[in-house]
């Protein structure tokens, strides 16, 4: 039988961190954690990264890649319900994949600027794709709505794909299995 080969030590440390921010919150955890969850030495851990703030940007531009390419809506054809669902299942995912940057996204912000910057990119580039997709709706006959209706119901579609986390956290602070069963439900 073939050995799979050793995954090196900075994607073990880009994996195993999001892992635990995503469980206990990225103020959290802290570097030598992250070092203890992996069995390496704090030393090796700051051989690939100089601080957790580093690790943050990273798994954040991992992060931003994935959803730009989530975020390009269907050009070659019509928009029609199906793409919708499809689009909203993904987001959902993606979002829950990096949970921990939504649900510790005001901490984030507040002190990370690249974070800032490039989330609000981020949210205006939603903005406009959840509009593409309302007016692709339009144009096939599926939806009826005015072009301020059209901005509202996208604005409030990022909204909620935005802070759908808190607000599953708020309801339930001990249960997070409670956002997991959220997205099932309405991503189905």
């Amino acid at each position: 039988m073939d050995k799979k080969p050793k995954r090196r030590t900075r994607e073990r440390i880009i994996e195993t961190s999001l892992a635990l921010f995503n469980q206990f919150g990225e103020p959290n955890v802290t570097t030598t954690a992250i070092a203890d969850e992996l069995e390496i030495s704090p030393g090796n851990l700051y051989y690939h990264f100089h601080n957790k703030d580093e690790i943050v940007n990273e798994i954040f531009a991992v992060f931003e890649r994935e959803i730009e390419g989530t975020l390009a809506a269907p050009a070659r054809r019509p928009t029609d319900v199906e793409d919708v669902w499809l689009f909203l299942h993904l987001v959902f995912e993606l979002i829950w994949k990096y949970r921990f940057l939504y649900r510790d996204l005001n901490d984030l912000l507040s002190r990370n600027r690249t974070i800032e910057t490039h989330f609000k990119q981020i949210l205006a580039h939603s903005i406009r794709t959840a509009t593409l997709l309302c007016e692709g709706l339009m144009a096939a006959g599926e939806m009826r709505a005015s072009r301020p209706e059209i901005r509202a119901l996208a604005t409030n579609m990022v909204v909620v794909a935005t802070y759908w986390l808190s607000f599953e956290y708020v309801r339930e602070p001990r249960r997070t299995s409670a956002a997991r069963r959220w997205v099932r439900a309405y991503t189905r």
